[in-house]
């Protein structure tokens, strides 16, 4: 049986993208992309939703300005009403309370364009380059109350050029996260994780060989 997902956007919804497609290009994937919901009807990806045949919802988060709590009661009403059993954050430009999150513990994902515990929050290229990191990437992760935290399923990594700006890197972080986030999703459906902690486990494993090292020498 496929889980039943739905996506929550505010933007252009290129993650969003990502996952209808892998989910839509095999038959044996163990999720279901049932509905697209955005807190804003200028959002993007509502429009490619509609066009990949899934189900695009708005529910406005602005004309409730700061009473979070109503808000998400609308949003729980139109999960339960399409049996949502995970969501995946895909640029959700909305805080949610401890109450949501919790609710949802070990069922919400959300990808950050850094290699998380690093470089949370705001500007993540900028601080990894201002920083000198020699490798960043994305981190797929469970929500938890904390902002870009929870625990890690998995993460991708690149290395930095030395004239990388923050749109150079992020237009190749962002190649890691179409690849990573359909992947995380198909580990925690097909129910390959178990939260321990702070900690998810998997049971995928890298190979040995799965090393990357920068800058490279000859």
């Amino acid at each position: 049986m496929k889980r039943r997902v739905a996506i929550l956007i505010s933007g252009r919804g290129s993650n969003m993208a990502a996952l209808i497609d892998a989910a839509a290009a095999d038959p044996d994937f163990p999720a279901q992309i049932v509905v697209v919901i955005a807190n804003t009807a200028a959002a993007g990806g509502l429009a490619i939703a509609a066009r990949s045949g899934v189900e695009a919802l708005v529910i406005e988060s602005k004309p409730f300005g700061k009473d979070r709590a109503a808000f998400e009661a609308m949003l729980q009403a139109a999960l339960d009403a399409r049996q949502i059993e995970l969501i995946c954050l895909g640029g959700f430009m909305r805080l949610f309370t401890a109450e949501f999150v919790q609710h949802w513990h070990g069922r919400m994902l959300n990808i950050h364009p850094s290699l998380l515990p690093s470089f949370p929050g705001l500007d993540p290229h900028g601080q990894a380059l201002r920083a000198g990191v020699k490798i960043s990437g994305a981190t797929v992760h469970f929500v938890i109350p904390e902002t870009d935290a929870g625990p890690i399923v998995m993460q991708g990594a690149v290395a930095l050029c030395d004239d990388d700006t923050p749109d150079t890197l992020a237009a190749r972080v962002l190649t890691v996260e179409h690849r990573i986030y359909p992947d995380a999703l198909r580990l925690v459906a097909s129910g390959g994780t178990r939260i321990d902690g702070d900690v998810c486990r998997t049971a995928a494993q890298s190979a040995p060989a799965d090393v990357l090292i920068a800058p490279a020498l000859d």
